[in-house]
């Protein structure tokens, strides 16, 4: 494995309050199923000792194992929806300025593209009903609320 770039104990401390949350999420899923560390060990394909290190929130497991405990927890939870495009708030914000500061005439379906939302409208208005057209597009197809 190669060398990591920035050590566990210099991650944001919400990022390592995130990793001990999951931690213990896994650690009460696994005991409500009544199955031992050594039982999960197995179907994650790792040792013991790693999936005690997975329970303890150790932020240098590889990420495909805590994915693993996710999967094995719920098969149909989709973890990439949780930073899917249309889901990247601040991106959306940023975009709205982008378009409204333009101050020329722009093509929706050009900006609703470069979001990575993916619609093909091509009606061609001012910057100022652009940025108002992908608020509402935005706002109607219920993309910038948490699911």
């Amino acid at each position: 494995m190669p060398a990591q770039n920035t050590r566990p104990s210099d991650y944001p401390q919400a990022v390592v309050q995130q990793i001990a949350l999951l931690a213990q999420n896994i650690v009460i899923a696994r005991k409500r199923r009544k199955e031992t560390q050594a039982q999960w060990a197995k179907k994650l394909g790792v040792s013991q000792p790693t999936m005690a290190r997975i329970e303890s929130g150790d932020p240098s497991v590889a990420m495909a194992s805590y994915v693993m405990c996710i999967w094995l927890i719920s098969p149909s939870a989709t973890l990439a929806d949780l930073i899917a495009p249309q889901q990247d708030q601040a991106a959306l914000e940023r975009e709205i300025v982008r378009i409204q500061s333009r101050g020329t005439r722009v093509a929706l379906g050009s900006a609703i593209k470069d979001i990575g939302i993916g619609a093909a409208l091509t009606t061609r208005i001012g910057a100022t009903q652009t940025a108002s057209g992908l608020a509402a597009l935005i706002a109607a197809q219920g993309l910038g609320k948490p699911k």
